[in-house]
């Protein structure tokens, strides 16, 4: 759909590319940004080109930082004997807010999809059991989202970790199948940290 302004329509379209971004509320944004004030406009322009230029991955957990290794890995106060796996960085924050968790995590960047063409190699499977076999770790923390994929990858981490001789864990129900971790609220997912479930 083209407006008046092509400087509009490419401005609705690129921010369609955006997760959860239907057609309605990019025009939103986009109309939105168009009534601010251009120092607004500008600082949001600014903010994204800064998180592209200097945020990077963790080298160990694969978390978003802006140093080789983030500030959760360099913590001395976390417990290196156990690793939380979550699919994104922002399951990672999730976690972060009950503030019952103090081991370390490992970001895989995804979940298995076969009907989506995502296997293993296309998330950070190879790099946890990279970390699983040069780091002593008693137990790993499966959180992936409670849905058919993230299940699938819970079952897939399994089969591999085990053997290893490390405890295996899952995050306990009580979250609502089928969304995010992103989404829960810090009770339930404390609840379901401490209600772990063996794998």
């Amino acid at each position: 759909m083209q407006y008046g302004s092509p400087a509009l329509s490419r401005t609705i379209d690129e921010l369609m590319k955006l997760p959860g971004i239907g057609r309605k509320t990019a025009q939103r944004l986009a109309f939105h940004l168009l009534k601010s004030q251009p120092d607004e406009a500008r600082a949001l322009a600014q903010a994204i080109i800064e998180l592209k230029d200097r945020v990077r991955f963790c080298r160990e957990c694969f978390n978003a930082t802006e140093q080789e290794v983030c500030g959760l890995c360099r913590d001395p106060k976390r417990d290196p004997a156990m690793i939380c796996v979550v699919e994104e960085a922002n399951d990672l924050l999730a976690v972060e807010r009950t503030a019952e968790y103090r081991g370390l995590f490992h970001v895989l960047q995804g979940h298995l999809s076969p009907l989506d063409g995502i296997g293993p190699d296309d998330i950070r499977v190879r790099e946890l059991m990279e970390r699983l076999g040069r780091a002593p770790v008693r137990e790993v923390i499966v959180a992936t989202n409670p849905n058919a994929e993230g299940e699938a990858t819970a079952v897939y981490l399994t089969k591999l970790i085990k053997p290893l001789g490390i405890r295996v864990t899952r995050i306990a129900r009580g979250l609502p199948v089928g969304s995010d971790l992103e989404f829960s609220d810090e009770v339930t997912l404390a609840r379901a940290l401490e209600g772990r479930l063996e794998l």
